[in-house]
């Protein structure tokens, strides 16, 4: 029995008892665990005398086939486990009342498993509420001091048909008492709005006023005695108020138990982050409480003001609800920091706060009538989704939050966490509802490891008489020493026993050589076995259940060539050998023509050799392909091949698929054009170059004398109109010269006249 007979063999019987796990091949029992959650590991010691070592993980029903009892199979499940669950509510009988349940759970995960739990949350009753109203006493809030000087009274009688237990505080701010916010003239700092005719206070950053307490009278008298103070740019510095009143608990009073709100009020934006820097501040905010024994904040003129997400860490840290009681100018700004801030709300304030109660109770009943759920802590690799079964009995997928609950109502939500592969530690989170005190804990741990590894048997006699220990039915050899038993030394050469045939690749290049047996190596792609790990189980489709349908022309292509004529099968699939190709039948070629331009050259080199060359043979063998000149071949597989040769010849042939390769039938050139006559062709260009230059001789010639004959015509026009005189000439002189001495007088006589001829 041939090697690949014998791979078909053991596959198909290896796959009618094996299940999915053993596709790929896991060489322990940890990674065997991370391929599924349906995957176990056998620890049987014999197990491998019948099958190779990677057939140890499979699934528990296949690994019983297989003759490993359950006693031997290493399967750890998902599961979770609650460690505190002591009920909704003061009905619960329990002296901590919780209004979450359970408390805490522990969940084991496998990597690609996911695991579904429910918690509860009941709205509890007579819940204590603790309310902070930090306030903008910049000037523009002038006439709201006025407005709000009862609102503690008026709050509280409000709040009582709520809750028995609320108390209240209060605190201010304004900016940051540096240039260019304020103003730095001794006059400007001792009085800020002296440009206005007022008098007011120094600018400061942020005030601790009052304590949260139930003394509403107590309130009142604190803000009856506020008074404003100003700045000159338009931004106050309620980011830093906020800051502060969230991470200085023990000065606030906020209780561990309380809905905790802080209601902040301002007709303007605030600054955050690195706006500080236009007053040389560079210090990053420490997100630390800075009250001095004044309660005033001792570092507004030291640290940046908080940026949004240090505000939203110590808000959800404290488990305080923010309510922005801003303007409505102010109002688009204030939604967007309360998009990003959890439970946070946003109500628009008039003018001269006199709706300030009215927006307080809003916002109380609104956030009292909504029951969100937060996830905190280290999430990191976890996959979580969420399903709201709402107190009125809508199931709403995807949602972890439910409306319109009532003081009493309890929800329920189920919760799936899913963890595609092994995590680094234990993740540690929670799961809280916004503005609860009470979060229900959750530690969970991914199932990476096999138990099995803490009770290794070591020496064991298994293992060659003590050369190892057993751990999860393999040894682990000491050093030096190889081999499923141990049996080998690392010394030892026996890879020659690892070739399938003298020359041929160590397993196949698919595994490693111990002790003269292949161990196959995992395969993204599938299962690698074989004595030699020279069988696969992805080379080849399946075909009603059978490998490659049963056939052996799994490397004809579409076309009927086999690997499309680019390559060579080799076991049932193709091997591509021109440059470029590739897929399943070498199909894939940007850079190649169609089949027949690929055997061209092999076709043309046939027919123009006088007998077989070494270039042909070497043209056609890397392609696989044969020529022959008979006319013998069935038609119904050929593929006709019409194309141009290089001779600009129509170029016929052709081809026929074979097992082997390709063969070319039947070469023809024909149409080939006559070659050109050089000397015809020289003779006429030197004919033509004599004739252009002869005619361009004549054309110069009667253009010269064009011009002579208008030049000659044009001088005798000229001397027919000229008249000569010879007292106008301009040529003629006199033959006599007159001279007079000036020299000679003589009386009585007259001057003579000499004249002398020339």
């Amino acid at each position: 029995m041939g090697i690949v007979s014998l791979c078909l063999v053991l596959y198909f019987w290896l796959d009618s008892v094996g299940g999915t796990c053993s596709q790929i091949s896991a060489l322990s029992c940890d990674d065997c665990l991370q391929l599924g959650p349906q995957c176990a590991w056998c620890t049987l010691q014999n197990f491998t005398d019948f099958f190779p070592v990677d057939e140890r993980c499979d699934t528990p029903e296949a690994l019983l086939q297989k003759g490993c009892s359950g006693e031997f199979v290493e399967f750890p499940v998902t599961n979770v486990k609650v460690l505190k669950d002591q009920g909704l509510g003061k009905n619960s009988g329990h002296t901590n009342v919780s209004y979450i349940a359970p408390q805490k759970m522990r969940l084991q995960l496998r990597p690609g498993s996911q695991l579904t739990f429910q918690i509860q949350v009941q709205q509890p009753k007579d819940h204590p509420v603790d309310i902070y109203y930090l306030m903008d006493l910049s000037a523009s809030m002038f006439d709201d001091l006025k407005k709000i000087k009862d609102l503690g009274s008026t709050l509280s009688k409000e709040m009582a048909n709520l809750t028995s237990k609320f108390r209240l505080g209060f605190g201010s701010f304004v900016e940051k008492p540096v240039l260019p916010f304020i103003k730095i003239t001794r006059e400007e700092l001792a009085n800020p709005c002296r440009s206005f005719d007022l008098e007011c206070l120094p600018t400061f950053g942020y005030r601790h006023l009052l304590s949260l307490t139930s003394s509403t009278d107590r309130f009142n008298e604190i803000i009856s005695k506020q008074q404003i103070s100003a700045n000159i740019d338009i931004p106050e510095g309620g980011f830093d108020a906020i800051m502060q009143a969230a991470v200085c608990g023990d000065r606030i009073g906020w209780r561990n138990d309380s809905m905790k709100l802080l209601v902040f009020v301002s007709d303007a934006d605030s600054h955050f982050g690195m706006d500080s820097k236009m007053s040389g501040i560079v210090v990053p905010n420490d997100g630390e409480c800075h009250l001095d024994g004044n309660n005033e904040y001792s570092m507004t003129a030291h640290l940046e003001y908080p940026t949004l997400g240090q505000l939203v860490d110590k808000l959800v840290e404290n488990n305080i609800l923010l309510i922005f009681a801003v303007t409505k100018d102010q109002k688009e700004n204030y939604e967007n920091y309360a998009s990003l801030i959890p439970g946070a709300t946003v109500g628009v304030l008039a003018s001269d706060s006199r709706n300030i109660l009215e927006l307080i109770m809003t916002s109380y009943k609104e956030l009292r009538s909504e029951i969100d759920l937060e996830v905190l802590g280290n999430t990191e690799g976890l996959q979580m989704s969420f399903t709201a079964l709402c107190q009125d009995g809508t199931i709403t997928p995807g949602h972890k939050n439910c409306t319109n609950v009532k003081a009493g109502d309890v929800v329920s939500f189920n919760v799936t966490v899913e963890i595609k592969g092994c995590l680094g530690g234990p993740r540690r989170f929670s799961l809280r509802p916004v503005g609860f005190q009470d979060a229900l804990e959750i530690e969970l741990e991914s199932q990476c490891v096999c138990s099995c590894h803490q009770t290794p048997e070591t020496n064991s006699s298994f293992c060659s008489r003590g050369r190892g220990a057993l751990e999860c039915g393999e040894c682990v050899c000491d050093p030096g020493f190889v081999g499923p038993k141990c049996e080998c030394t690392e010394s030892q050469d026996q890879v020659s026993d690892c070739r399938a045939n003298e020359g041929a690749e160590v397993c196949s290049g698919q595994g490693e050589c111990f002790c003269g047996q292949c161990v196959c190596l995992p395969s993204s792609f599938g299962r690698v076995y074989g004595p030699y790990c020279e069988c696969d189980n992805f080379s080849c489709l399946r075909f009603r259940g059978e490998l490659c349908g049963g056939h052996n022309r799994s490397c004809v292509s579409s076309d009927g060539s086999v690997c499309s004529g680019r390559g060579r099968c080799v076991c049932g699939k193709c091997e591509c050998s021109v440059p470029g190709a590739s897929g399943k039948h070498c199909e894939r070629c940007p850079t190649c023509g169609d089949i027949c331009s690929i055997h061209r050259s092999c076709a043309e080199c046939f027919l123009k050799a006088k007998e077989p060359s070494d270039e042909c043979a070497v043209k056609c063998s890397s392609l696989h392909t044969a020529v022959s000149n008979s006319t013998d071949f069935e038609e119904s597989r050929a593929a006709p091949c019409t194309l141009q040769s290089e001779e600009s010849c129509l170029l016929s042939f052709s081809l026929v698929a074979s097992d082997h390769g390709s063969i070319i039938y039947n070469p023809k050139l024909y149409d080939c054009s006559e070659p050109p006559n050089a000397p015809l062709i020289a003779l006429g260009v030197c004919m033509s170059v004599l004739i252009i230059g002869i005619a361009l001789l004549v054309i110069w010639k009667f253009l010269v004398s064009v011009h002579d004959r208008k030049e000659v015509a044009k001088f005798e026009a000229e001397k027919a109109k000229a008249k000569w005189q010879s007292g106008t000439n301009p040529l003629f002189r006199s033959s006599t010269s007159t001279f007079k001495n000036v020299t000679y007088k003589s009386t009585g006589q007259q001057k003579s006249d000499v004249s002398l001829g020339r």
